[in-house]
C-alpha cells in the first residue's frame, strides 16, 4: 500500500469527519500528564501541543464510545474509564502518527480503538485474577459481580469493534488478530505450560500475547492512519512487542518485590493468586539446581499466603533473593532489543520518545 493509498483510506467512505472544532489547549492540558519517558513530547513546540490536543480528543471520544442508554451498562462501562489510567497505548498511536500526517482524523479514532480494547481486557483479567482493585478503585466484579464485569468487557470490546470497522478492513484485521492473541495469552496463562515446554519460555510467550500484541498494534495503527512510510510498520510492531514484554516483566517484578504500586494493586497479589511471574520461575529453576535458599523460599510461596503476614514474608524473601536482580536483567534486555529495533527510524521526537519510554518502563518503582 502506498502512502497515497493510506491517505485516501482515512477519509471518504468510513464515516470519519474531515475536520474537528479547535480545542482550548489550556483547558485540555489540565489533568493530562504524560507518562514517564515521554518528556521529549512535552518539550517539542509542535508535536507537544498536537499530541496534547489529540489526547483530549481521545478522552472525549472514549466517553462517547462507552455511553449507553441502559443505566447499568452505562455505569459499569464508565467505571474504569473514569478511574483514570496512563493511556499509554493511545499515546503510542498518536506519537507514531507523527511519522506521517498526525492531523488525519482516523488517527484519533484508532487511538480510541486500542484503549477500548485494552479496557475490555482489564474487566476480564480482573475477574480471572480475583483482583480487588484496579487504578485505585474497587474492580467492577467487586462492585457488580463476575457476570456483569465479564459482560461489560464484552460490551466495551463490541464498541471498539464498531469503531474499528469504520476504519476499514485492514484495521479490523489487525484488531481481530490482536484480540485473538490477547485471548490465547490468557488461555495459556490459565492452563500453564505443557509438560515438554520450558516454563520461562511459556511465560514470555504469554506476556508477548497479553501485553506485547496490543502495544505493537497501537504504534502500527498510528503509522498506518497517518500515511507513514510502510517500511516503518514492521519495526514499530517489533518495538511494540518487545517494549510490551519489558513493561510487563517490570510490572511483575515490581509486584512481587513489594514496592508500593500507585495503581492500587496490592504488592504480592500475583504471589497470593498463584500467578507465575519471572522471579518465581527463576526461583524454581534455582531450587531444581540445588539452591537451598530457593527451596526454603518456595515452601513459603507455595504454602498458605492468605494472611498478610505470610504474604509480606514471602514478598520480602523474594525481594532479597538473587532471582529478582536476574529478572531485572531480563526485563532490561527486552527493552534494549526494543530500542535496537528503532534504529532505521529518522532522528526526531518520535524516535527519542520511543527510546526514552523503553528505558522508563524498566527504570521505575511503580
Amino acid at each position: 500500500m502506498t502512502n497515497s493509498a493510506n491517505h485516501s483510506w482515512t477519509h471518504a467512505g468510513h464515516g470519519l469527519p474531515t475536520s474537528e472544532p479547535s480545542l482550548n489547549t489550556t483547558a485540555i492540558a489540565t489533568g493530562l500528564q504524560l507518562p514517564a519517558g515521554f518528556a521529549a513530547i512535552a518539550e517539542d513546540p509542535e508535536v507537544g501541543p498536537a499530541i496534547t490536543n489529540n489526547l483530549a480528543r481521545v478522552e472525549k471520544k472514549l466517553r462517547e464510545a462507552i455511553a449507553n442508554s441502559d443505566p447499568l451498562a452505562d455505569a459499569t462501562s464508565r467505571h474504569l474509564v473514569e478511574a483514570g489510567g496512563k493511556r499509554i497505548r493511545p499515546l503510542l498511536t498518536l506519537l507514531c502518527a507523527h511519522l506521517g500526517d498526525a492531523s488525519l482524523p482516523a488517527v484519533v479514532q484508532a487511538a480510541v480503538v486500542v484503549e477500548l480494547t485494552h479496557l475490555a481486557t482489564l474487566y476480564h483479567d480482573d475477574v480471572m485474577d480475583s483482583a480487588p482493585f484496579r487504578r485505585g478503585a474497587p474492580t467492577a466484579h467487586e462492585v457488580w459481580g463476575n457476570s456483569v464485569a465479564v459482560l461489560t468487557g464484552d460490551l466495551i470490546f463490541a464498541r471498539a469493534s464498531i469503531l474499528v470497522s469504520e476504519l476499514g478492513s485492514r484495521a479490523l484485521g489487525i484488531q481481530a488478530r490482536t484480540f485473538e492473541r490477547l485471548c490465547l495469552g490468557q488461555l495459556h496463562e490459565t492452563v500453564g505450560p505443557r509438560p515438554d515446554e520450558d516454563p520461562v519460555e511459556h511465560y514470555l510467550s504469554v506476556i508477548a500475547d497479553k501485553t506485547g500484541s496490543l502495544v505493537a498494534a497501537s504504534g502500527q495503527l498510528g503509522a498506518i492512519f497517518a500515511g507513514a512510510d510502510e517500511s516503518y510498520e514492521d519495526l514499530l510492531v517489533e518495538y511494540g512487542e518487545k517494549v510490551g514484554v519489558a513493561f510487563q516483566l517490570a510490572d511483575d517484578v515490581i509486584d512481587v518485590t513489594g514496592v508500593k504500586v500507585k495503581s492500587g494493586k496490592s504488592p504480592g497479589t500475583d504471589l497470593r493468586e498463584g500467578v507465575p511471574t519471572l522471579p518465581v520461575l527463576l526461583l524454581r529453576n534455582a531450587a531444581s539446581q540445588g539452591d537451598q535458599s530457593a527451596v526454603e523460599l518456595l515452601k513459603l510461596i507455595d504454602g498458605d499466603l492468605s494472611s498478610d503476614e505470610a504474604l509480606a514474608k514471602a514478598v520480602a524473601g523474594l525481594r532479597e533473593h538473587p532471582v529478582t536482580a536476574a529478572s531485572w536483567v531480563v526485563a532490561r534486555a527486552w527493552a534494549d532489543e526494543a530500542i535496537a529495533a528503532l534504529d532505521p527510524l529518522p532522528e526526531g521526537v518520535v524516535k527519542a520518545s520511543l527510546t526514552s519510554f523503553a528505558h522508563a518502563v524498566v527504570d521505575r518503582a511503580s
